[in-house]
């Protein structure tokens, strides 16, 4: 779903343009993902420039084009306005096919992607060309990228294979990091004498190589791998992949105009579901409730009242507005989503902490029957046992299995199967699942904690799960010296979906934009 202030024409050119890039990847990726849930699919917000992407964001970045939210039930994408004119694309549409080349590769993939390697397909994927005929090129050069390879500072292979020898040389100073990940994915996939070694590098990692390791056993020597793509990089002509517009089917593409009291709310909304701390989340509660009051039969606007409610903590106000706006709407899914929330936490408090969590189920199981294949009624079902300190039931599990399925891209939900897996005594399905979280490519406190319990499970063989929050805050091999130790209670009780709150800044992505 795309939110976007624009004419019909554009917003229906970079729409069909989106769905040919998402219909090419997969027919390059002989990928199969699933149909999501309307809630469970990636939101693109367009916002008018970059400086207001990077006032979302939160970081006054010159680099910054757009970032990307993983999240179970609310995946959404920030970017500049977007123009679709022409074959060749400006930055502002470079940086959504790279945000949603992320969200695509992550969601038809179960394994952990070393970062240059999720970096570096972004780009390869990004560089896309739509051409009258309908036909897709993907894996042109990315002219983007061109001053950053010949002007900023180099990233040699190493440091982009091994990322202990690119944290030894890394400087505050814009680096050659993205453009170098784009030359040797695009070097890997293209280079006749490499022909499979990235495919068995990938392999090597899923059987629990360090990234080091697998890249030395895959493409050898370091340096003769710079050589090559020194030389690569001064290419005159490249190759790339056409897709035959005919091969490429895509399905209708639905327009329309929100309602009032949506467009009111919108920069509440998309600040919201940015993530927002207890200081913001108080201040934009004012809009909020003062654009609610001016439109108090508006379904949409009730529903981002009542998450404003509930980020700036206001649990029964947020109840209130979730159930008027569900009562004018009964399909207004975040409104059972916020109500859920926030009941769950009145339930901690509850004189009758059974009765309040049975409660607190209610909303998402009626946001099930709406959504059956929504991933937060599985996930809450589950936390409906595990918060009462009982043991999940096997069915309560099963749902968090498939609550992972459908939104594998979710961090905090595989932090919290993980932890199940390994209390269930389950260590090998337990590393499977911990594995993308400890290769997540911007690191942060549970990649951290998912990294420690992937040593400990490859370094002792026999070891059950038992103390696994022990081992999450033990440091282990080389971060001693991380600053980022995790929160074992946190990490254990991670909650998915982005439901507000203050957000995990080290845990997002941000997408520096050509300097």
């Amino acid at each position: 779903m795309v939110y976007t202030n624009d004419n019909e024409k554009n917003v229906r050119a970079f729409s069909e343009q989106l769905e040919r890039y998402h219909t090419a990847i997969a027919l390059l990726t002989s990928s199969e993902t699933n149909v999501p849930s309307p809630s469970n699919r990636l939101t693109v917000y367009v916002v008018r420039n970059e400086n207001e992407v990077r006032k979302l964001y939160g970081e006054d970045n010159p680099f910054l084009g757009g970032f990307y939210l993983p999240r179970a039930g609310g995946s959404i994408a920030i970017v500049s306005r977007v123009k679709a004119a022409g074959r060749d694309l400006d930055w502002s549409m470079i940086a959504l096919l790279h945000e949603y080349a992320h969200h695509f590769i992550i969601s038809s993939s179960a394994y952990g992607m070393p970062r240059w390697y999720s970096e570096g397909g972004a780009e390869f994927f990004a560089s896309s060309r739509f051409n009258a005929d309908g036909s897709v090129e993907l894996g042109r050069p990315a002219a983007h990228r061109g001053n950053e390879l010949f002007l900023a500072r180099d990233v040699t292979a190493e440091e982009l294979l091994d990322p202990a020898a690119y944290e030894k040389r890394r400087t505050r100073g814009y680096d050659a990091f993205y453009g170098k990940s784009w030359l040797l994915f695009h070097y890997l996939t293209f280079s006749k004498p490499r022909a499979g070694q990235l495919t068995n590098y990938l392999h090597l990692i899923a059987k629990g190589k360090s990234q080091r390791e697998a890249a030395l056993e895959a493409f050898g020597d370091f340096k003769i791998l710079d050589r090559e793509l020194d030389t690569y990089l001064l290419k005159n002509r490249w190759n790339f992949l056409t897709l035959a517009g005919s091969a490429i089917r895509i399905g209708a593409i639905d327009i329309r105009a929100v309602s009032a009291g949506q467009a009111e709310m919108m920069p509440v909304q998309i600040r919201s579901r940015r993530g927002v701390t207890t200081e913001q989340a108080r201040k934009l509660l004012v809009d909020a409730r003062e654009i609610a009051a001016r439109f108090p039969r508006d379904p949409a606007a009730l529903t981002a009242l009542a998450e404003a409610e509930h980020d700036a903590g206001n649990d029964k106000e947020a109840v209130a507005a979730a159930d008027a706006a569900i009562a004018l709407d009964p399909m207004q899914a975040n409104a059972y989503v916020q109500k859920g929330l926030s009941l769950f936490r009145l339930a901690e408090d509850a004189p009758d902490r059974d009765s309040a969590f049975n409660n607190a189920v209610k909303p998402f199981v009626a946001l099930n029957r709406i959504e059956n294949d929504h991933p937060l009624p599985l996930f809450y079902f589950y936390q409906s046992f595990s918060k009462r300190g009982r043991t999940p039931t096997d069915l309560a599990y099963q749902g968090l299995v498939r609550a992972l399925e459908l939104a594998p891209f979710d961090t905090s939900l595989r932090m919290t199967l993980a932890m199940e897996q390994m209390r269930r005594h389950l260590m090998p399905q337990a590393r499977e699942t911990l594995l993308p979280v400890a290769f997540y490519p911007h690191g942060g406190k549970l990649a951290l904690a998912a990294q420690r319990l992937v040593a400990k499970i490859d370094a002792s063989p026999k070891w059950d799960g038992t103390a696994a929050e022990l081992v999450m805050s033990t440091p282990v091999g080389g971060d001693e010296g991380q600053t980022d130790a995790p929160d074992p209670a946190a990490a254990a009780g991670a909650q998915p979906g982005g439901g507000g709150g203050k957000p995990a800044d080290s845990d997002l992505p941000a997408e520096p934009a050509q300097p």
